[in-house]
C-alpha cells in the first residue's frame, strides 16, 4: 500500500497582472508540503508578460 503524501500542487498567479489590464494571465504550478506551510504561498517570479519579476501568490 502507498504511503498518503503532504506534498500538493498548487498553483501561482501575479497579482500584478491584474491591475495591469493586459490581456492573458501569469501562473506557475509547483508543489508544496501543506504540513509545514499550510498557509499561502507568497513566491516573486517573472512575468513574460509584464516582463518583470513580480509578485505571485497561491490560488484555490
Amino acid at each position: 500500500m502507498a504511503k498518503k503524501s503532504n506534498r500538493v500542487q498548487v498553483i501561482l498567479e501575479c497579482t500584478e497582472h491584474k491591475d495591469s489590464g493586459l490581456p492573458g494571465t501569469s501562473r506557475y504550478i509547483t508543489t508544496k508540503n501543506k504540513k509545514n506551510t499550510p498557509e499561502r504561498l507568497e513566491v516573486k517570479k517573472f512575468n513574460p508578460i509584464l516582463k518583470k519579476m513580480t509578485v505571485h501568490k497561491e490560488i484555490k
